[in-house]
């Protein structure tokens, strides 16, 4: 007997700042207290949770790691359809009459050490058991939410859940009725909680997980994004944001009994922590550190002076436009390697803008130019358009209305500054120069920002992200970075249209120029020029008239043409 109250005594002691000590191969849990458990390479420890109180239908086990796989399994040996090995796993056990004690076991499934946390969330006969009505994965009541992602994409996909059944029933059938006494009349939540920016730390994701991994804490600090019914697909797609944290996860609620039960969360960064090419520690290539570094420079020159010196603003303009359309195309119809498609999208881009120059040289075109460069700015607008929730309505799912709603603004754009081309071209100058800024600061320090052109472009890309959720993570960062582009932006357009108020609208084309010049020469018979003779016969005659003083002073030095 007092050894008895000594165990008493020692879990207490053990539980008393709510988390709960690892004893040698066995962990004992409390509801709704996470527990950070160590699994050592060929070990299996259980985990325990006991005195269950009668009203407790169901339970679920949720253990989540960093970038570790983990083994949950329903008995010591695991094996298909007991077991689930994943970096967020979870079990969900349905409790006969009278069981007051349950364990699950734990194991290190690829030969290394695991870490990590786990919670033990219980649910009455009234919550909806999630995923109970599974036919696609292995368990047979699978209360994970599965995640795929790609450089564009990251998808999530889930079980349907069933309406609650008390302990010892049998669970209601899925599929042989849809009134609303059956599982049809359940809905899905689905939510998203950001991690901090740029902050891969494994500390940050428990902190994390440990915010959101019920019902109410979600509800209370993450984002719901849509609702499904019991008749939309159990599938979400997001745009993959590579480096940045995100936990996923789908509350099922009963809105008839009013309530609710979490599926296990599921966490992506977007990028491998194993690769040593592009894992999530070397995001930052040195080529598009490079190549963004230049044009940040290249646009905070615009952003000030790119009308005063038109020629380099049309260069900059024609880059841009030039390597953007040749980086979808070549992305599309090759697969050569980042750096080369860098390298060659940097020549294309300094061809275009070459072209885009001699073309105002040659002909003189202003209009034709200013329009390319609306058409920036236009493109430009039309991103920030879409990058708002406008983007997320569900109408632009439709590739025809987002592409024709999207060329229709940035051809709308310039059409808008035809009557006042000045004014548009330093506008763009401002807006486009200082965004280029924001890119460059992009290549070094995430924000959110690069994804305004970054989605547009990942859509031209990908023929399916138009099914993708486009949401990202707004935080001090991207305030900062929005309050530098304001700033950069006003602060050129206004210095331009103050420096410029006086001087002709555009600069004249130097081929005109020297046509006119050229004309003016030929009908002027009073410009002294009109009688002077070309370059080379004015030499020839002075070299002459040189040699005759010569040859008067009786120098005969020979005369070198």
């Amino acid at each position: 007997m007092p050894s008895s109250w000594l165990m008493y005594i020692f879990l207490y002691v053990l539980v008393c700042d709510g988390v709960v000590a690892q004893l040698e191969n066995r962990v004992v849990f409390l509801f709704n207290t996470f527990q950070n458990v160590n699994v050592n390479e060929n070990e299996t420890v259980q985990a325990v949770v006991s005195r269950i109180p009668p009203e407790v239908a169901f339970i679920t086990l949720q253990f989540h790691t960093q970038h570790s796989n983990a083994t949950l399994s329903y008995t010591r040996m695991p094996g298909l359809g007991l077991s689930l090995t994943a970096v967020d796993s979870g079990l969900l056990s349905p409790l006969i009459p009278g069981q007051t004690k349950l364990s699950w076991f734990l194991l290190a499934p690829d030969g290394d050490s695991v870490a990590g946390t786990g919670v033990i969330l219980p649910y009455t006969s009234s919550d909806p058991v999630p995923g109970s009505c599974n036919l696609e994965f292995d368990l047979d009541i699978d209360p994970n939410v599965y995640l795929h992602y790609n450089l564009f994409e990251t998808t999530i996909r889930f079980a349907p859940a069933n309406i609650g059944y008390s302990r010892g029933s049998n669970p209601p059938a899925c599929d042989t009725e849809v009134g609303e006494n059956t599982r049809w009349r359940l809905r899905y939540d689905i939510y998203q909680y950001f991690l901090p920016e740029s902050d891969l730390s494994e500390q940050s994701l428990i902190t994390s997980i440990q915010s959101v991994a019920n019902v109410q804490t979600m509800r209370e600090h993450g984002k719901r994004i849509m609702t499904l019914s019991s008749n939309d697909k159990t599938e979400v797609v997001f745009s993959s944001i590579p480096g940045q944290g995100i936990i996923y996860s789908v509350i099922v609620r009963d809105p008839v009994l009013n309530t609710s039960s979490s599926y296990i969360p599921v966490h992506t960064y977007a990028c491998s922590f194993s690769s040593t090419l592009d894992g999530c520690d070397t995001l930052g290539k040195i080529s598009t550190r490079i190549f963004f570094t230049i044009a940040g420079l290249a646009g905070l020159f615009v952003c000030f002076f790119g009308h005063r010196f038109f020629k380099c603003e049309l260069f900059c303009m024609g880059f841009g436009f030039a390597a953007f359309l040749f980086f979808v195309l070549i992305t599309r119809t090759t697969k050569l390697d980042y750096d080369i498609r860098l390298t060659l999208t940097a020549v294309i881009g300094v061809v275009g803008g070459v072209i885009l120059v001699m073309s105002w040289w040659r002909f003189g075109s202003v209009m034709s130019c200013v329009v390319v460069v609306g058409l920036m700015l236009g493109f430009l607008i039309s991103s920030i358009v879409f990058f708002t929730p406008v983007g997320d309505i569900q109408v632009f799912r439709s590739n025809v209305v987002f592409w024709v709603t999207f060329s229709c603004i940035v051809v709308g754009v310039p059409l808008f500054f035809v009557r006042w081309p000045r004014e548009g071209n330093i506008t763009t100058c401002g807006v486009a120069g200082a965004y280029a800024v924001v890119l460059a600061v992009n290549a070094y320090i995430y924000t959110s920002l690069s994804y305004i052109t970054l989605n547009i472009l990942k859509r031209f890309l990908n023929d399916n992200f138009s099914k993708a959720f486009t949401d990202v993570p707004f935080q001090d960062i991207d305030f900062m970075m929005i309050t530098v582009w304001v700033v950069l932006g006003v602060s050129g357009i206004v210095l331009q249209l103050y420096r410029e108020r006086t001087r002709p609208f555009f600069p004249p084309s130097p081929y005109l120029m020297w046509l006119q010049e050229r004309e003016r020469r030929k009908t002027n018979v009073l410009d002294p020029s009109h009688h002077t003779s070309s370059l080379p016969s004015r030499l020839l005659a002075r070299a002459r008239q040189l040699t005759g003083r010569r040859e008067s002073a009786g120098e005969h030095t020979p005369l070198l043409l």
